[in-house]
């Protein structure tokens, strides 16, 4: 079934799904991706490789009779985005051994009956350092916070804005060059979700609508750039980044998360 033949378009461009119909499958992708990200977690140690985590994964999506859907996408080749301490998103597998105390943000997007499931959160290898803990913590609130000010009637700022004021309190950094996005029937869909803003900007909240929020939080300054494989982005300053990430669908009273931990794990120390 294409995205094009659900539901109806707002004047931003957004899709309106239904809850009752659409919403159960946005849960069971999202709860696989979830659970994938829970199993891969003994696997997360000092001395193994981002290219074996890849490898676990892959057959975890496969063995769940799903598809990965970000192999093949424009060129990717893996089912996971592993990104390691200064990396801030779309770090590529490969043969980097984790070293002690290195803090690495998996994110992994399935396929599951036509429906698209994305979530990433932190891990670290060995000893986690307390400043790395504290950019984790700070990380992981802030998407919580953004995640409570969703509902019919809100802003999209309104998110960015409860994000952003949080993150900076704590004198960290919100990265402006990437941002969630909507999702369904689709990998990547209107609307842009930024992580900062101001209240009572943007499109306005509808029920049915699906996104997600995937705050990346530097410990440093938020300017990043792409390294020359295309993918990699990093800070520019070389500080610890951190991000986590749940797909949500709006409801008539505030929003579903389908991507929770099945085993109640989407924070590394818990």
């Amino acid at each position: 079934m294409n995205d094009a033949h659900t539901g109806r378009l707002t004047k931003d461009g957004i899709r309106i799904y239904d809850p009752a119909s659409d919403f159960p499958g946005m849960h069971t992708a999202g709860r696989l991706a979830a659970r994938i990200l829970d199993d891969i977690i003994p696997h997360v140690e000092v001395g193994q490789t981002t290219a074996e985590i890849d490898r676990i994964i892959t057959r975890m999506v496969e063995d769940a009779g799903a598809t990965s859907a970000t192999i093949g996408y424009r060129g990717f080749q893996h089912a996971s985005c592993i990104s390691v301490n200064h990396v801030v998103c779309h770090g590529i597998p490969g043969e980097k051994v984790l070293q002690n105390g290195d803090i690495l943000n998996i994110d992994v997007t399935v396929i599951v009956d036509g429906w698209f499931g994305d979530s990433s959160r932190m891990y670290v290898a060995g000893k986690l350092s307390r400043k790395a803990e504290r950019l984790i913590e700070i990380t992981h609130e802030a998407l919580m916070r953004g995640i409570e000010v969703v509902k019919p009637g809100n802003t999209f700022g309104d998110i960015g804005h409860a994000i952003q004021s949080f993150v900076e309190s704590h004198r960290m950094s919100v990265v402006r060059d990437f941002c969630g996005h909507g999702l369904g029937r689709v990998f990547h869909a209107p609307p842009n979700v930024l992580h900062y803003g101001r209240p009572g900007t943007g499109a306005v909240l509808e029920e049915g609508m699906l996104f997600t929020i995937e705050p990346m939080v530097n410990l440093g300054r938020a300017e990043t750039k792409t390294l020359a494989d295309e993918w990699t982005a990093v800070t520019r300053d070389k500080s610890l980044s951190a991000q986590f990430e749940h797909s949500i669908g709006v409801t008539a009273e505030g929003c579903e998360i389908f991507t929770l931990s099945p085993a109640g794990k989407f924070y590394p120390t818990w």
